[in-house]
């Protein structure tokens, strides 16, 4: 008996690269790289593989494809990028890596709001603490006029940026 021939779409293509970017799993990754899929190839929600990778803490993911051209500043359909969620998770050594590559520090997604806003409203004060340390501007304002020194009050975190001067 013969095995009935698979076939996937595009689309069921590109979600399997990016469950593998999730994963971890490297090899495979690899594989979709070298059989032509783009570094920057998106699902329906705009999510690439870096951003899924970095969102699920695959450092060495991340790594391989930003070797592989994958580009540090992408967006998902919201404007976030791979630092975004980072920084809202609270990974520090990725966000170092994604910084050291290229990531722009004050990046807003569609709403206005940076890393460090993003790092700050869920109290990752390391992460906060390392995009202040790397340049990133408390005083941007998002969408709704709130800037991340206003979130760090509201927080009940003013201490964080004390030590840099208000505009």
């Amino acid at each position: 008996m013969t095995q009935p021939e698979m076939s996937f779409t595009p689309e069921q293509i590109t979600v399997l690269f990016i469950d593998a970017a999730r994963n971890g799993e490297n090899d495979l990754v690899k594989q979709f790289l070298e059989a032509g899929m783009p570094a920057d190839c998106a699902d329906s929600r705009g999510y690439t593989p870096l951003i899924v990778a970095t969102y699920n803490d695959q450092l060495d993911t991340a790594c391989l494809l930003l070797d592989s051209g994958a580009d540090p500043n992408g967006t998902d359909a919201k404007g976030a990028t791979a630092l975004s969620g980072v920084a809202f998770k609270g990974y520090e050594a990725i966000a170092r890596m994604l910084l050291d590559r290229g990531a722009e520090i004050d990046r807003a997604n569609h709403a206005g709001r940076t890393p460090l806003m993003f790092a700050i409203m869920f109290g990752r004060q390391g992460m906060a603490r390392l995009l202040l340390d790397r340049g990133a501007d408390p005083d941007l304002r998002d969408a709704e006029g709130l800037s991340a020194r206003d979130l760090a009050h509201r927080q009940g975190l003013g201490s964080l940026l004390a030590e840099t001067p208000a505009p």
